[in-house]
């Protein structure tokens, strides 16, 4: 039997995308290097331009394919999903202030605290509450359908916080590819995509 990307469930493609957060999470919070380090500063902005990209294709897929299958199939699923899109509005505004932030700046830390901080709880949150409710109500092939859709969605999705952006399917399904576009262009031209 293959076990490739076309088998993974939208568990199994979700759970990769939280452990790389998780893992980037860890290693940014093994501190803050010295102000006059710029080389460290350097590479510490690096590592969270790379968390705001992963963060902001996994939350928009989520909101284009996730949300609203928990809002279908998980009875009482429209106010789990309510909670999971305020914690993912409130991480978006915070990738999108911390975009704006050098990482020599006291803000930075703060900012990135904070992010860590909720990021993980929800991951807990998803983990914990939502995915056992929706593994009981989701069949084998939606499971690995969403997971085909997410997966391969990523290669479209906006690299960049959108806060504005409303958190619906159709706003998402429609708008998402082409702010996922001039997303990479944007970061084309200004060399976020060589990092």
């Amino acid at each position: 039997m293959n076990h490739g990307a076309d088998q993974d469930t939208v568990f199994d493609v979700l759970a990769r995308d939280h452990a790389e957060v998780k893992r980037m999470i860890a290693e940014l919070r093994k501190g803050a290097p010295s102000a006059g380090d710029v080389d460290a500063l350097t590479l510490r902005g690096k590592m969270v331009e790379q968390l705001i990209i992963e963060e902001s294709k996994h939350e928009a897929l989520e909101e284009q394919y996730v949300w609203p299958a928990v809002r279908q199939l998980i009875p009482g699923g429209d106010a789990l999903a309510d909670i999971a899109t305020r914690q993912e509005q409130a991480a978006k505004e915070l990738l999108d202030e911390l975009m704006d932030v050098d990482p020599g700046d006291a803000r930075f830390e703060a900012l990135l605290t904070s992010l860590a901080t909720d990021g993980l709880a929800h991951m807990a949150f998803e983990e914990e509450r939502v995915w056992p409710q929706l593994r009981e109500v989701i069949g084998a092939e939606r499971a690995r359908e969403l997971g085909h859709k997410i997966a391969e969605g990523k290669a479209h999705a906006p690299t960049r916080p959108h806060p504005r952006t409303p958190a619906s399917e159709a706003v998402q399904k429609a708008a998402g590819p082409i702010v996922g576009a001039m997303d990479r262009a944007r970061d084309k031209l200004t060399g976020r995509d060589q990092d």
